[in-house]
């Protein structure tokens, strides 16, 4: 029923574009997926034209912003800003001009918000905690007001965490799922972690790509967390991983005795998102043996 629907995805290429990808692909989608480098149009989100003939020429009914550098580090304050906030610009004119009926979905994260270690919902206040979070209250702001002034049809979901087997070794889920599979495999390495005390969601980014698609297909709700509502100990996925090849984690894990974390515990309130029926299908463990064993 879908067969004639267009979908543009930017950031193709991270997990998120990915699992979205076969989503639309198995609902008979033409999906147009956008990158830097590695997909079926290559350039960059920063630049306005680029982006204006990429929406001009396919007049999509959807458009998918999930281009990122998922890092909080100062290092990396202009290329957040050019990708995430002047990106999210770039599109919206873009369809204001172009496909001003498309519907737009705007990533979001949890980082954007104050974190007084309760669970965040879609009230709680943002906070510029750093060149990251500044980049995504921006673009939460240009949605907000092309919105409001054009009447787009716009969509932002607050991710909170989650992983899959594509996920790189620079987050910390994966860094320890990829020590635990060489240790297991005769490494003699020690999995070197911060504060394993720190508590926060482990969703499958599977899962969170059918909330994204949930919540583009209503009219109800323009912004939602997205999250399971369910937080688990940093300690917990290591103790699991490493069980799971029947080894003792404290054989195999050094702590980092000064490491300060970013938070203590960071979790959602996803009651709203699930109002329109959204729920996760995959849990803690299953999401473990589904990376151990990609």
């Amino acid at each position: 029923m879908n067969k004639n629907k267009c979908a543009i995805i930017f950031g193709s290429n991270g997990q998120d574009g990915h699992y979205l990808n076969q989503l639309l692909n198995n609902l008979n989608f033409q999906v147009i997926n956008v990158s830097r480098s590695n997909a079926a149009i290559c350039g960059n989100v920063k630049d306005y034209n680029f982006v204006q003939m990429v929406i001009k020429e396919n007049n999509p009914d959807y458009v998918f912003h999930f281009a990122a550098i998922s890092s909080t580090k100062h290092e990396f304050l202009f290329e957040n800003h050019e990708t995430i906030s002047t990106g999210t610009i770039n599109i919206l004119e873009s369809v204001k001009l172009f496909s001003p009926n498309a519907r737009v979905f705007i990533s979001g994260s949890a980082m954007q918000f104050k974190n007084d270690e309760k669970p965040i919902d879609e009230t709680t206040h943002f906070e510029a905690s750093s060149p990251y979070s500044i980049a995504r209250i921006q673009s939460a702001y240009a949605a907000r007001y092309y919105l409001n002034k054009f009447g787009l049809r716009i969509f932002i979901g607050y991710f909170f965490n989650h992983d899959s087997p594509l996920r790189s070794e620079h987050h910390v889920n994966q860094k320890i799922i990829r020590a635990v599979q060489r240790i297991a495999s005769g490494s003699n390495e020690k999995l070197i972690l911060g504060n394993i005390s720190v508590q926060k969601e482990f969703n499958y980014a599977e899962d969170i790509v059918e909330a994204v698609w949930a919540l583009v297909n209503q009219d109800s709700i323009s912004e939602a967390v997205i999250g399971s509502g369910k937080a688990y100990f940093i300690k917990d996925w290591v103790e699991h991983c490493f069980s799971l090849k029947k080894l003792n984690w404290l054989n195999h894990v050094e702590l980092q005795n000064n490491y300060i974390p970013e938070y203590g515990i960071l979790v959602s309130n996803p009651a709203l998102i699930k109002k329109i029926g959204w729920r996760p299908k995959t849990d803690f463990y299953e999401l473990a043996n589904i990376m151990m064993h990609a």
